[in-house]
């Protein structure tokens, strides 16, 4: 019950108040961490060929911070057990929250669309805040898609799957996540991303955020079919052969789902097309996207609440 209190105020927090200042964010903390970092291992990068040597220190430095990481949650955590139990969901709670950012994203999303309805360039121009990818060729059905799948990927990466560690691992878990999943970010691209190597450097962190958002995002998935009701379970079939036409093994599951309860087409040029068959993306789908979202952040949080009652019933027994 006390990891449900800390889970319950950290998403009361985020829909109040949002993201803390940056001097006192955890996640920009691992970021400058990952950046210096980073930095290093583009020093010793060979320009070419195979790179054993980029490899092996960038496993090295992802393991010093997430070492990092781990301890200071840790902590917390073990300081918040000595306290009585009204402070110390309000301490776990206060620490969960900065690992999680959903009001974020969703305000992100919605600016997107609030920027289309001015023009395709002031659209294009509020996307290259939330995507990586080259805008500058997308049209107003493609900015609206990339922001769609934005929101479906990051449902898991920034809500589900911290929130699925921190239920089965505590805070370390979920720390250990954002850690993870911001080293994917900074350093998990193939061959050259703007200017960097980081085919070898970055294939650590690649593979390990790879193996921690494997569960939850089919977990996400799976929540956004039922947040469609009936005929989101109806879809259900449809999910897989979807999902594996993006090239990574995650983030194809939740923008799959997406697609399939909008019933509209997500594409990126040349890459994957998720749907086919559905329509072209409007702009109320941005906004229905986003309840949909808030009905699978709903479910997860009666899923959790059911598991960790189970857990509490077990050991009462």
């Amino acid at each position: 019950m006390l990891s449900l209190s800390a889970l319950l105020l950290a998403l009361l927090v985020d829909r109040w108040l949002g993201e803390p200042p940056v001097r006192w964010h955890p996640v920009v903390w691992m970021g400058h961490y990952l950046g210096w970092a980073g930095w290093q291992l583009q020093r010793q990068a060979r320009p070419d060929g195979a790179d054993y040597r980029s490899f092996w220190l960038g496993a090295l430095a992802w393991l010093g911070g997430a070492a990092m990481v781990i301890a200071a949650a840790l902590a917390i955590e073990q300081l918040a057990l000595r306290l009585p139990a009204v402070l110390a969901g309000l301490l776990l709670g206060l620490a969960l929250k900065p690992l999680l950012a959903w009001r974020m994203l969703r305000t992100e999303v919605q600016a997107v669309e609030q920027a289309l309805q001015q023009s395709l360039a002031a659209g294009r121009e509020r996307l290259s805040w939330l995507v990586s990818r080259d805008v500058s060729a997308l049209s107003e059905a493609g900015v609206r898609e990339s922001a769609i799948e934005s929101l479906a990927e990051n449902l898991n990466d920034s809500v589900v799957a911290p929130l699925f560690w921190f239920a089965l691992l505590g805070l370390p878990g979920a720390a250990l996540y954002r850690f993870a999943n911001t080293a994917d970010a900074m350093w998990g691209y193939r061959g050259v991303y703007r200017g960097q190597r980081w085919e070898w450097a970055g294939k650590w962190a690649a593979r390990v955020d790879d193996v921690m958002s494997w569960l939850p995002a089919r977990l996400t998935a799976a929540l956004l079919l039922l947040a469609a009701g009936g005929r989101g379970l109806r879809l259900a079939g449809a999910l897989r052969s979807e999902a594996v036409k993006t090239p990574s093994p995650n983030s194809g599951w939740p923008m799959a789902a997406m697609a399939l309860v909008l019933g509209v087409r997500l594409r990126k040029p040349l890459i994957y097309g998720l749907n086919p068959d559905g329509r072209e993306a409007q702009a109320a789908d941005t906004g229905h996207a986003v309840v949909y979202a808030e009905k699978t952040l709903l479910a997860l949080m009666a899923v959790a609440l059911i598991a960790m009652v189970s857990v509490a019933i077990r050991g009462v027994a």
